[in-house]
């Protein structure tokens, strides 16, 4: 991006995760949210419904049985936090940390087809999971389908207590 462009409105430039969120995670975990986090900030569309006034900054959490999406400006100007009910993706979480189980383990002993089916299944749950989060949020948030993908990887983190 040149000096005299401005920044594009309609994304993410930091994202933070609430550390009393996170409980202990095993290497690949924390592995994972590194690499979301720095994928979403290299790759994002995110807007809030109705405002124009970006780049953003997202705080994300758990409160209360409660995804928290808190939303700044990127000098730290408080935009909107949006809470949003984790009871829909109960299900879904549970079925990709068991399938993500599996494929740790599989990556260490099996086979490279095995490794290949298994990772197949956990990226069409990571979809599937994804789809989910973007219909929760149509009403607040504009986001591609790879920003989506990205944010539940992070809620995911947030879910796992290690």
């Amino acid at each position: 991006m040149s000096a005299d462009k401005p920044a594009d409105p309609h994304r993410l430039v930091a994202v933070t995760l609430d550390e009393n969120s996170i409980g202990r995670a095993s290497r690949d975990v924390e592995h994972e949210r590194a690499v979301a986090i720095y994928d979403l900030l290299e790759d994002n569309s995110f807007a809030p419904v109705g405002h124009d006034g970006g780049p953003y900054a997202l705080h994300i959490g758990i409160a209360e049985n409660r995804l928290v999406l808190d939303i700044k400006l990127a000098d730290g100007e408080p935009v909107v936090t949006h809470l949003l009910s984790l009871s829909p993706f109960r299900r879904i979480v549970k079925d990709y940390f068991m399938i993500c189980d599996s494929y740790y383990a599989a990556i260490r002993t099996a086979t490279p087809d095995r490794i290949e089916a298994i990772d197949m299944g956990r990226r069409g749950l990571h979809d599937e999971g994804s789809r989910i989060l973007q219909d929760r949020i149509k009403r607040k948030l504009t986001v591609d389908f790879g920003t989506a993908r990205r944010l539940f990887t992070l809620i995911c983190v947030l879910h796992w207590k290690g």
